[in-house]
């Protein structure tokens, strides 16, 4: 699929917010329906209407209608929301070619408003090449069915983390600069993989042969394997400088079949030499061992960390959550509220105009106030319930959109609210 950023320029704020409301809605729902879009947008439910169609235009989202009707992100549109953070941060001016393309991702040429140029690497899960993921990595651990979008997320998510530790213990991997949902910002990498690579000097076979063990061993003894460690994953420069990339599928020496694994990576390398640069060494025997590695494992064990790392980062991100939600919860009852509030104090205000003929209308009004005063507070009582919220809240949006036509009078808005609250209160 081809990132195409020509549209980002004439997307609006609200447009954004549409994305984001489907973002949201798509936690625990497959589609979402258009009058969850308006409530989590905090848009009107017709206007709402362009700001879709806008977005279908530009295929950022995906309408189905033939069992439930609603609306559920794209690629495309996921690739939207994480581009408009990386702009707003100022790392990222304009989209490029696209300089890769693999089983689970792709990579763009991108640069910044002074002309740094970076590398993109956006994950693509579900793939119709690559659909085994619950048996080849360990994303969701086999719980549930998750979208191919928050799938994408995760493995992002997890590469960009190991690829900061592996920098910060001077592994030869790309410097990481930022991430969002399922989007890696990088540095470029001056080079090319050794796929391209196709004759070398007999001195620089053998040391980058000699190398790139010793990296496998070193990973080992940092408690981790790589589990792809090929010629697709190994950029070497024109000086001869090897860069590691590719880290997703990365596990732990202890992972049930860590000793698989390891041996298949340590055999890539040697079909590799021994079928490109017809490179065979005479002793080997002495190939990195596992059980030896094992026994020299070093005590910074760099898999630790991470399992503690990525804990911290769901935690955080749930913590957040739940604190984005809270407060969204609380604007929409405020704003409630305030309406609310408005409304009763203009049919109070008419009420008084039209009663106050003598004396005794004081009392009358007094009373009706205080009748009223308790009414409110046996309607907030009673509307603890989610569906009496949620009349109460759709009475107050009509209300307010027909006082805004001029349909109709305060006096009579206020009656009729009265009598549909009382009615929901009883319903419930």
């Amino acid at each position: 699929m081809k990132l195409d950023a020509s549209a980002l320029r004439y997307l609006s704020r609200d447009h954004f917010r549409v994305l984001t409301a489907v973002e949201m809605g798509m936690k625990n729902h497959d589609l979402v329906p258009v009058e969850l879009l308006a409530r989590i947008a905090n848009l009107r439910h017709g206007g709402i209407r362009k700001f879709i169609s806008d977005l279908m235009r530009h295929k950022l989202l995906h309408h189905e209608g033939k069992v439930y009707d609603g609306y559920r992100l794209t690629y495309l549109g996921y690739d939207y929301l994480a581009l408009k953070v990386f702009v707003a941060r100022g790392l990222i001016a304009g989209v490029g070619r696209q300089i890769g393309v693999g089983k689970e991702s792709d990579i763009y040429l991108v640069n910044d408003d002074e002309g740094r140029r970076y590398c993109l690497k956006v994950h693509r899960l579900g793939r119709t090449s690559f659909r085994a993921i619950k048996k080849k990595r360990d994303y969701h651990s086999g719980k549930g069915s998750p979208s191919w979008l928050y799938l994408s997320r995760i493995a992002a998510a997890k590469e960009f983390a190991w690829m900061k530790m592996l920098r910060e213990n001077k592994y030869p991997v790309p410097v990481p600069v930022d991430s969002n949902r399922h989007c890696i910002l990088m540095q470029l990498v001056d080079g090319t993989t050794m796929t391209q690579v196709r004759q070398m000097g007999d001195d620089i076979v053998e040391n980058t042969y000699d190398y790139l063990m010793r990296l496998l061993e070193r990973l080992g003894r940092n408690g981790l394997i790589h589990g792809d460690y090929n010629e697709y994953n190994l950029m070497m420069s024109d000086k001869g400088k090897i860069t590691l990339i590719d880290f997703p599928q990365m596990m732990s020496m202890d992972h049930p079949n860590a000793k698989v694994y390891f041996d298949r990576d340590v055999q890539c390398i040697v079909r590799l030499f021994r079928k490109r640069f017809n490179y065979v060494r005479d002793d080997e025997d002495a190939l990195p061992s596992f059980e030896k590695i094992v026994a020299e494992m070093s005590d910074k064990r760099l898999d630790n960390e991470a399992k503690t790392h990525f804990k911290r980062e769901k935690l955080d991100a749930d913590v957040l959550e739940k604190a984005l939600e809270a407060m969204q919860l609380e604007e929409a009852q405020a704003c409630s509220d305030a309406e609310e509030s408005g409304s009763d104090a203009g049919g109070a205000s008419d009420a008084a105009d039209n009663g106050a003929t003598d004396d005794e209308s004081d009392s009358e009004e007094a009373a009706e106030s205080n009748e009223g005063v308790e009414q409110g507070s046996r309607r907030k009582k009673k509307a603890k319930s989610k569906n009496v919220k949620r009349r109460v809240q759709k009475e107050m949006t009509d209300r307010r959109n027909r006082r805004r036509k001029g349909k109709t009078s305060r006096n009579t808005i206020k009656n009729r609210g009265r009598r549909n609250v009382a009615q929901a209160i009883r319903d419930s």
